[in-house]
């Protein structure tokens, strides 16, 4: 078991502290946000894990992000899909369970595309891939290697899964606090410690069974902040940028990109006061009515009908699924900036 790889540097007061997780390799929505806050060299970044994979520019974004912290303060941690990539360079432990079927099925796995910067892209000899990429790229290992699992300071503790307790961290196996799944749910509460854990790796989407929202949560009673938007995972992810006065400031305030194109609103929507969100894991669905753009749906799980666009249905093993979907009406008032996320003829627009 590795332990928890804890830091504790010094956060002088007075300057701005940004946490962003779950970035995904997505360079271009890491870029845009970093411009929407305007983030400066005294600014101090703390990336909470999962920089990498899923997306199609994880090797980009880890040059970018590597430049980055020769010009400013940045603390890069750790997550689930960091550790695994740094888990194929250190040896061949997962190479039967995880990686040989999940390389091929993955071209835009950060390995993959390592492996075809180098001009050696194949799965059928991992040990040979391993042995390419170790001589090729020994800086990427280095650098996966470098990161800690958990950053603390007097006011607050970042971390990508999630910790159980505040107490001898560095004692923790540091996979379970990469990959903690549903840690908001779990009933932690860290107020009589004075300090907010913030997290990211769960898509904060999948915690509300009625209304969908990639907004951070900021649990003030528990101390809990969790801040994954869902950027690559979910068609309309965004990526959020948590924002901290400073370190000892509990005024926290978040922003977000996510690279949808935006529009007006007209006229008013009252919000619904019975609604459904079909989340990732809870998502079996039956066709009851299927239609070239909207599909007529029942929710296995709770027996609801509902509208669902017909590009979100999908097959997997145990049935037919759906992306995430909700008959949630947004509440609106003329002139608010809506997200466009699918127009349809028949339903008006899905914001």
């Amino acid at each position: 078991m590795d332990r928890a790889v804890v830091i504790h540097p010094n956060f002088p007061p007075g300057r701005r502290i940004v946490a962003v997780s779950d970035i995904h390799g997505n360079l271009p929505f890491f870029r845009a946000l970093l411009d929407k806050i305007a983030l400066t060299p005294e600014d101090i970044l703390v990336l909470v894990g999962d920089l990498l994979e899923k997306g199609q520019e994880s090797l980009t974004l880890l040059r970018y992000v590597m430049d980055l912290c020769r010009t400013h303060t940045v603390y890069p941690l750790c997550g689930n899909c960091d550790g695994l990539v740094y888990r194929f360079f250190r040896g061949d432990e997962l190479d039967g369970r995880f990686f040989s079927f999940y390389l091929p099925q993955h071209p835009e796995s950060t390995l993959r595309q390592l492996a075809r910067e180098g001009g050696f892209d194949q799965t059928d000899d991992l040990p040979r891939l391993r042995e390419c990429l170790r001589r090729t790229f020994p800086w990427v290992w280095d650098w996966l290697r470098s990161l800690p699992t958990i950053l603390e300071s007097e006011h607050l503790v970042f971390v990508h899964g999630g910790v159980p307790s505040l107490d001898r961290m560095e004692e923790l196996d540091a996979w379970h606090c990469m990959k903690n799944d549903d840690y908001w749910g779990q009933g932690h509460s860290f107020a009589h410690t004075g300090k907010y854990v913030v997290v990211g790796h769960w898509p904060v989407t999948l915690y509300d069974p009625r209304i969908p929202s990639a907004a951070p949560i900021i649990d003030r009673a528990r101390h809990i902040i969790s801040i994954d938007g869902g950027c690559v995972l979910k068609l309309d992810g965004q990526l959020n940028a948590l924002i901290i006065p400073e370190e000892s400031s509990p005024d926290f305030s978040w922003t977000a990109y996510d690279g949808l194109p935006t529009a007006r609103a007209l006229d008013p929507q009252a919000p619904s006061e019975d609604s459904l969100n079909i989340r990732w894991g809870r998502n079996r669905v039956e066709v009851l009515e299927r239609g070239p753009e909207l599909s007529l749906c029942r929710h296995l799980e709770t027996g609801r009908v509902l509208p669902i666009l017909t590009s979100y249905l999908y097959d997997s093993p145990e049935g037919l699924r759906c992306e995430d979907s909700t008959d949630y009406l947004l509440p609106v008032v003329p002139g608010d900036c809506l997200s466009i996320v699918a127009r349809t003829g028949e339903m008006g627009t899905l914001v």
